[in-house]
């Protein structure tokens, strides 16, 4: 019913920059949130950073001032603009989204997850 698809991971030097996108699709009326999580080896799934359908953020601490989320509502896609990037960014980076979905016999609203793109910071 709900597909969610990150895009844009990938090695960079320590410093660099990367991009992540995610779109979702299906069955969508709105979307509340969307969010970007990331899970290092040996570690829990931790939040990196969310918006809500608003526009209002929120960061972990240890990305705040480096990376930036948004959002393009019409698209249903969310963005996530990594910089000056270290070597503990590593890690498989999630995307989330709570979905109201549309049913015929009526809508209801659930998280759906994508497949993880990973990124990693290396020299």
């Amino acid at each position: 019913q709900v597909q969610v698809v990150e895009s844009g991971g990938g090695l960079v030097q320590p410093g660099g920059s990367l991009r992540l996108s995610c779109a979702a699709s299906g069955s969508i009326l709105s979307i509340n949130a969307m969010g970007w999580y990331r899970q290092a080896p040996g570690k829990q799934r931790e939040l990196v950073a969310t918006i809500i359908s608003g526009g209002s953020t929120n960061y972990a601490g240890s990305v705040k001032g480096r990376f930036t989320i948004s959002r393009d509502n019409a698209k249903n896609t969310v963005y996530l603009q990594m910089n000056s990037l270290k070597p503990e960014d590593t890690a498989v980076y999630y995307c989330n989204a709570e979905v109201k979905v549309y049913r015929l016999s009526g809508s209801y609203t659930a998280n759906y997850w994508g497949q993880g793109t990973q990124v990693t910071v290396s020299s």
